[in-house]
C-alpha cells in the first residue's frame, strides 16, 4: 500500500513538473529597455543607465531621436512609471509627445549628486555627503551626453526631468549650464537648500541676448513646509522661482507653473510629468 501511495505521489509530482515546464516553455523576458554601464571619471564610478528605446527604433536608420534624461532613474525609483507615460503619449491615436530614447540616470547617492554646498551647519550635519551637484553636472555635460550622442540616435532636443532634490538640481542646471537642455520638468524642487541660495542668484537665462528657445515646466502640489533648517513653503519657493524665470528678458525662454493641490510631495511626480507633457507639447492647430 506504501509502495503505491509513493508512485501515486511520484506520478503527480513528475506530472506537475512536467506542466511547469511546458508552461515555462512559453514564457518570454517582457522587455522594457536596455541596462548601460558608463564610468565616470568626474565621479570616479560606475553609473547605471536605463535606457528605453521607442518603438522603431533601429541604429541602422537616418532617424534621430530626442532625449530625455531622468533623474532618479532607477527601475525602483522613476523609470517604469516615466516610460510609461512617454510611450502613452506615443501612441498614434494620441501623438503629443515626438518618439523618443529615456536615460535613466540611476542613482547612487542623490543628496550628494542634487546639492550644491551648503552653509547651513544642521543641513550639512543631517546630510553629510552632499555638496557634490558641480562635478554631477559636469559628468552629465562631459561624460553622458556625449556617450548617448556617439552610440544612440539622438538629435539636438534634450529634456531633463528631476523631483525634489533632483528638481533642486534641474534648477541648479537651468541657472548655470541652461544650453545643456532645451526643455527642463521641474517638479517639487528643494529650493530650501541653503536657505533658498539658488533663488537668489543670477543666471544668463535671464539676460536678454540668451538665445536657445527654452521651454520649462515647474509643478508642485499642497506640500507646506520643507524639510529645512529655516521656514520655507514649498508651494512659495516654487511660485518665486517662476516668476524669477518670468522675469527674463529673453523672448526664447517660456515658463509655465502648475499647481497640484490633490497631491503632496510623494504623489505629484506621474501626474505633473502628465501634464508638463501635455503643456510642453501643445496640440498643433491645423
Amino acid at each position: 500500500m506504501k509502495i503505491k501511495i509513493i508512485l501515486f505521489l511520484s506520478f503527480i509530482l513528475s506530472a506537475a513538473y512536467a506542466q511547469e515546464n511546458k508552461q515555462q516553455d512559453h514564457v518570454k523576458p517582457f522587455v522594457l529597455g536596455v541596462i548601460d554601464e558608463i564610468h565616470s571619471v568626474q565621479l570616479n564610478e560606475k553609473r547605471v543607465l536605463n535606457i528605453y528605446l521607442p518603438e522603431g527604433y533601429n541604429k541602422n536608420d537616418t532617424t534621430k531621436y530626442p532625449v530625455i534624461y531622468l533623474l532618479d532613474g532607477s527601475a525602483d525609483e522613476d523609470f517604469i512609471h516615466v516610460v510609461g507615460l512617454i510611450q502613452f503619449n506615443n501612441f498614434s491615436w494620441i501623438n503629443r509627445v515626438p518618439k523618443s530614447i529615456v536615460v535613466g540616470i540611476a542613482s547612487v547617492d542623490r543628496k550628494r549628486d542634487f546639492t550644491y554646498p551648503t552653509n547651513s551647519v544642521e543641513d550639512k550635519k543631517k546630510y553629510p555627503t552632499t555638496g557634490q551637484s558641480e562635478k554631477f553636472m559636469l559628468f552629465i555635460e562631459r561624460e553622458l551626453q556625449p556617450y548617448i550622442e556617439k552610440n544612440y540616435k539622438s538629435n539636438s532636443s534634450k529634456m531633463l526631468i528631476g523631483q525634489s532634490l533632483g528638481g533642486l538640481f534641474a534648477t541648479e542646471v537651468l541657472f548655470k549650464k541652461p544650453l545643456l537642455f532645451n526643455k527642463y520638468i521641474i517638479i517639487s524642487p528643494s529650493l530650501w537648500w541653503d536657505d533658498g541660495s539658488l533663488l537668489k542668484s543670477s543666471s544668463e537665462i535671464l539676460q536678454e541676448n540668451f538665445p536657445q528657445k527654452t521651454d520649462i515646466y515647474i509643478g508642485v502640489g499642497k506640500e507646506g513646509l520643507t524639510p529645512g533648517a529655516s521656514n520655507h513653503v514649498m508651494e512659495v519657493d516654487a511660485n518665486l522661482l517662476a516668476e524669477k524665470i518670468k522675469s527674463s528678458k529673453s523672448k526664447s525662454v517660456k515658463v509655465d507653473l502648475d499647481y497640484l493641490p490633490q497631491e503632496d510631495h510623494a504623489t505629484i511626480s506621474h501626474q505633473a510629468i502628465f501634464n508638463a507633457l501635455r503643456i510642453l507639447y501643445p496640440v498643433k492647430n491645423d
